[in-house]
């Protein structure tokens, strides 16, 4: 980033329900489109395109609560921020919150993405590479919870009753540093090594299954593939003995003997930064292992 550009951290949430997932893709609808047409929206599409960097790369259909994503302002915006007023002439609080109140002013009450926060960090910020960890949630109302229709975008209505005891034992099994790579879609150049750091099951007080997972990063469809593995223990489509086979496994295949989660149930809840003054070194470090060609704990991936 050019050392006269400002750094904005942006923290927002989104019903992904009509979304092609978080990364333009041409004649797609996807968040990222949507909010940097916004964006550039708020600033008269004038000067370059606004561009938008992600914590994390939801998919289609997934959901997030707490989504962290940064862009950079030109001197030139961040006067014109600095001039703007509030519905009743007064000056703004600020330069990032000037810019979050005409982002979602665009984006309209209703709206399915919608921006909470908005604050100036340091240049050293990445929200992808600076993250150390990010956390998902994921819903299942089996046949013995209760199927609130209001909720029916947010979880997934399974016909047959789950084991909360065989899904949070499966859950547990697969926790620590481990090659996910028979739960991963493989990308090129792309590690699959993850340190899986949290993975448990509960019910809540309707019956619905829920599923808490945390990990230094995701590859692709893993946490889908997780959840799926764990569905298909449950119901016993899978032997007892498949977890240790499918950690040794080189990739992800119908050969797996289980199908991957539906994308609705899943809701990417937390990211977290390390203080302040560890944001640079912490971005540093992960470029690093992404660019090594040798795969290393701890590369971030979606």
């Amino acid at each position: 980033m050019p050392a006269e550009f400002t750094r904005i951290r942006l923290d927002l949430g989104y019903d992904g329900t009509d979304f092609a997932g978080w990364a333009k893709q041409p004649g797609l609808r996807t968040v990222q489109e949507v909010l940097e047409s916004a964006a550039h929206q708020t600033f008269g599409y004038q000067g370059d395109p606004i561009r938008l960097t992600v914590a994390g790369r939801t998919d289609a259909g997934v959901h997030a609560e707490a989504q962290v994503a940064h862009l950079d302002l030109t001197p030139e915006r961040v006067e014109r921020m600095r001039r703007a007023r509030t519905s009743d002439g007064n000056p703004e609080p600020d330069v990032a919150h000037a810019l979050l109140r005409r982002i979602n002013g665009v984006l309209g009450l209703h709206s399915d993405v919608w921006l909470h926060s908005a604050r100036v960090v340091d240049a050293g910020f990445n929200a992808r590479f600076s993250a150390l960890s990010r956390s998902y949630r994921y819903r299942i109302a089996d046949a013995q919870a209760w199927k609130d229709p209001l909720s029916r975008r947010t979880t997934l209505w399974y016909p047959r009753p789950l084991s909360l005891e065989v899904l949070d034992r499966t859950a547990a099994s697969l926790v620590g540093l481990h090659d996910f790579a028979g739960f991963c879609r493989p990308r090129v150049g792309a590690t699959t090594i993850r340190n899986l750091t949290d993975f448990r099951w509960r019910r809540d007080t309707d019956g619905v299954l829920i599923a808490e997972l945390s990990a230094d990063a995701f590859c692709h469809s893993m946490v889908r593939s997780l959840v799926g593995v764990c569905i298909a223990m449950s119901v016993e489509s899978l032997p007892a003995d498949a977890i240790a086979g499918l950690l040794q496994a080189t990739k992800r295949g119908h050969s797996n003997g289980f199908a991957t989660a539906p994308a609705h149930g899943l809701s990417l809840t937390n990211v977290e930064y390390p203080e302040d003054s560890l944001l640079a070194a912490r971005a540093e470090l992960t470029r690093q292992r992404r660019e090594s060609t040798t795969p290393m704990p701890g590369e971030p991936g979606y």
